[in-house]
């Protein structure tokens, strides 16, 4: 009935547009490309696609086979990358999936030695998942989640990598620059810049701004980090990101750390990965130099 080459068609298909381009990415002739996916429909007694001019629609049960197709084929995919670096006496692949945008300069630090010490790992980091982060996981897209915010699901493990304060990034002539500590209200005639996540997941707003009611004058996104610490060092606006990252920039730009109310914002770091992987070796030797390397953060 179903078999893998009909999910890879249909994955295939849903990402180039046209069963031709979908035949040339998986060396088929388009002939043998339909055949095979009539041949499916027939046994199914439903078809998997409808035409609408030149373009070809998925049906609901085309629809259910696509989403089939992306949580299975990453793991066929994923088992036959292990089974080959056994077979070629690699030791495997580590892919990294953030969802702490701050900590790319903190994981710079980190890559560098993990490359040299394990010469037969492949490292790739993501940073856009098409499930989430722990869809990621689940789904084997990635081996290794960054987050501030873990979500504990079954079959997930969370290590705590360090400790930080989230503080308020503002020009270093800005009055708020000389008080230890910023106010809720303070930041309501501000224009507040953030990386581009749901403001239900930003501390700034979940544990500092809707707390007090408050909310800043204006908010903006910016996704890289160096553009958005430009920003507010030009009084563009004000921040909230990691003290150590702030005070590593400090050196290069006019920007301050102030303290986000009285007792601040404490944060971890967290790094997640499948229960079934804890005791990889690379993925171990990974997470004890991610934990080395954060003393200097602190």
């Amino acid at each position: 009935m179903i078999e893998r080459n009909h999910l890879e068609i249909v994955r295939e298909v849903d990402r180039s547009g046209s069963l031709t381009a979908a035949a040339d990415a998986l060396c088929l002739t388009q002939s043998a490309l339909s055949h095979a996916m009539k041949k499916l429909e027939q046994q199914l007694g439903t078809p998997v696609w409808v035409r609408e001019g030149r373009k070809l629609r998925p049906t609901q049960s085309g629809l259910y086979l696509l989403s089939l197709a992306n949580r299975l084929l990453p793991q066929f995919e994923h088992a036959e990358e292990l089974v080959g670096q056994i077979a070629r006496g690699q030791r495997g692949s580590l892919r990294i999936g953030m969802e702490c945008h701050p900590c790319y300069q903190w994981l710079l630090k980190v890559v560098g030695p993990y490359l040299e010490e394990w010469p037969g790992v492949d490292v790739d980091v993501k940073q856009r998942f098409q499930f989430g982060g722990i869809g990621a996981l689940f789904g084997y897209d990635i081996d290794v989640l960054v987050t501030p915010d873990p979500l504990h699901r079954k079959g997930l493990v969370y290590e705590p990598v360090f400790d930080y304060e989230q503080v308020l990034v503002v020009p270093s002539d800005h009055p708020l620059a000389s008080r230890p500590w910023a106010e809720p209200s303070d930041l309501e005639s501000e224009t507040l810049i953030t990386y581009p996540v749901d403001a239900e997941r930003l501390d700034i707003y979940t544990r500092f701004l809707v707390p007090a009611h408050s909310s800043p004058a204006r908010h903006k996104t910016i996704e890289t980090t160096d553009i958005m610490l430009q920003m507010v060092a030009a009084g563009r606006g004000v921040s909230a990101l990691p003290r150590w990252l702030v005070e590593e920039y400090a050196h290069q730009m006019p920007i301050s750390p102030v303290r986000l109310g009285r007792e601040g914002i404490d944060k971890q770091i967290f790094l997640g990965l499948r229960e079934r992987d804890v005791d990889v070796a690379y993925l171990q030797s990974f997470m004890e130099m991610a934990r080395e390397t954060t003393w200097g953060l602190i």
